[in-house]
């Protein structure tokens, strides 16, 4: 019934894990750069020509190609499942796959050459070769029209089933789509109308304060994007892996709308050292950041309550004894929940972020990439590793290789990551070390900063092993000739209460509603004023 899904499905994943093989193996050279170890040169006979062309590459594949195909791979297989129907134009999501992959190799051409070393944000006046904004446009534009191929299946399953709750699973995948949809208008009017013109040499000069925050406009709800599909995994999966029942239904539908409404106006909490945006909108960006901890609360309090329901199904006692019960041998589960334990650490920095008085402290400095390392480098990729544990063999009809491996894997990127991290957040905190930066041959550089550097190092070198296992593991699946003894179910977490949610958590007009109109008060009038007041003063630099 799914053969069409699932074929795309593959493709979107193993184009997904092939980007971060390449990009991931580039994490643990910045590290030991930081600490003198400087291999750059000795990789510039395969085109590696500086530390921050490594830098962009890293970026650029991980945070954006890694995650983008993988969510839409999960979701080909997984919505279509949810919904007990086929998708209704798998030719559409087919085109939208193959748009995908022509922008990434048009994108990744200038990189490999050098001729787009701007790092993933490609903030102007830093002006990379127009291919490599041409093809991040096409890689937009491919997942949005597999995202309505995700819509217009649903319509037929509504039409089908009118009254009916829309599945969880599904309801989940959806509002991320939209969601994306919606982040991804302010990169597209970046790119469209003011940087792929400047790179073609059409107009000479840009406005860097709008193109900053037409980036900004996509770059935080991008965050949520990637968040959305681990906790599409950890309310409707993750319960089922553990032997219970989803605690609440209405909530997770609740947390899932929140998150569309408030994630795209809060951009500005990104800016708050920009000169061109006034303090009052920039406040209001806080406070709206503020608000999307809320959601997060609800999850962790929700999951949590899930799993306890499961462990005490498995026989768990006590006040805290049961987290003992839950399925630690099942690598799975543990790489989501230890995913789900670095995001708390994550969180509670990204309140700092919002911030206005202490983001001064922290601003571009090293305890950024230590958050969002916690956040898509671990509540996100973590979480996908252990999809990955049961969607590959799955996928590929064969067992999972080898279970002690990805257990392992598991718990060393968790210790990795708790090291580097932890290095970074005081490196930038205490002492304001800056990111984006040869630290290794910065001349300002403090011995006092080496024993921290070292733990980063120590840290990073962790994470590739790590990764290698993972790799090792899923190849090792692929390519095994083993086959399944018992099929393989994609886990559905049912609610503890049966009772249907409201018909107002089942509506899309008040929620699309409330959040156009949010972003339109947070972000029109300022806009307005930038449109109207553009400034297209800075030509284009080439630094590396």
């Amino acid at each position: 019934m799914f053969a069409k899904e699932d074929r795309l499905a593959k493709w979107h994943i193993g184009i997904a894990m092939a980007a971060l093989f390449i990009g991931g193996s580039l994490g643990p050279l910045q590290k030991l750069e930081h600490v003198g170890i400087n291999l750059y040169p000795a990789l510039s006979n395969i085109g590696l020509k500086s530390y921050y062309q490594g830098l962009t590459i890293h970026a650029v594949l991980n945070a954006l190609v890694w995650t983008t195909f993988f969510i839409t791979g999960f979701f080909t297989f997984a919505l279509p499942r949810s919904l007990n129907r086929p998708l209704k134009y798998p030719r559409l999501n087919a085109a939208g796959l193959i748009l995908m992959v022509v922008g990434l190799v048009v994108a990744a051409v200038p990189i490999l050459l050098n001729l787009a070393t701007v790092l993933y944000t490609f903030y102007p006046p830093l002006k990379a070769h127009a291919a490599f904004y041409i093809g991040l446009t096409l890689v937009v534009i491919g997942s949005w029209v597999c995202g309505y191929g995700f819509y217009f299946t649903y319509g037929d399953w509504r039409k089908a089933h009118p009254g009916e709750r829309t599945p969880l699973i599904a309801f989940g995948a959806l509002i991320t789509m939209v969601l994306w949809q919606i982040a991804t208008l302010g990169v597209a009017a970046e790119l469209l109308w003011l940087v792929i013109p400047w790179s073609l040499g059409l107009v000479e000069t840009i406005d860097p304060q709008l193109s900053r925050t037409f980036f900004w406009f996509f770059g935080h709800p991008l965050v949520y994007f990637w968040l959305l599909p681990a906790y599409v995994s950890w309310y409707f999966m993750v319960p089922k892996q553990a032997g219970g029942k989803l605690f609440s239904d209405h909530l997770a539908r609740l947390v899932f709308w929140m998150f569309l409404v408030l994630s795209t106006p809060v951009g500005f909490h990104h800016q708050f050292v920009d000169p061109g945006v006034d303090a009052k909108w920039k406040a209001f960006h806080a406070i709206l950041t503020y608000s999307v901890f809320l959601p997060s609360m609800i999850t962790a309090f929700t999951v949590i309550a899930s799993l306890e329901i499961g462990a005490r199904n498995r026989g768990g006692k006590g006040l805290l004894g049961w987290v003992r019960a839950l399925p630690w041998d099942d690598p799975s589960y543990t790489a989501q929940n230890l995913a789900m334990i670095l995001f708390a650490f994550g969180g509670i920095s990204g309140l700092t972020n919002a911030s206005f008085n202490m983001n001064m402290t922290v601003h571009n400095t090293s305890w950024v990439p230590g958050h969002f390392h916690l956040t898509v480098g671990s509540a996100v990729t973590l979480t996908f590793f252990g999809i990955s544990y049961w969607l590959v063999p799955k996928l590929a009809g064969k067992p999972l290789w080898n279970r002690k491996v990805a257990l392992a894997q598991a718990w060393t990127w968790f210790v990795g990551m708790l090291l580097m991290s932890n290095a970074l957040h005081i490196l930038g905190l205490n002492f304001g070390v800056p990111r984006r930066t040869m630290l290794g041959v910065a001349p300002y550089a403090s011995p006092d900063w080496d024993p921290f550097l070292i733990e980063s190092a120590i840290g990073g070198i962790i994470l590739g092993i790590s990764g290698l296992l993972f790799y090792v593991n899923m190849l090792g699946t692929v390519f095994s000739k083993a086959t399944l003894s018992e099929p393989i179910e994609m886990p559905v977490a049912e609610p503890l209460d049966p009772t249907p949610a409201p018909v107002w958590l089942d509506s899309w007009r008040p929620w699309l509603a409330l959040a156009v109109v949010l972003i339109l008060i947070a972000y029109g009038p300022v806009l307005y004023e930038m449109i109207t007041n553009i400034q297209l003063t800075s030509p284009g630099f080439r630094v590396w």
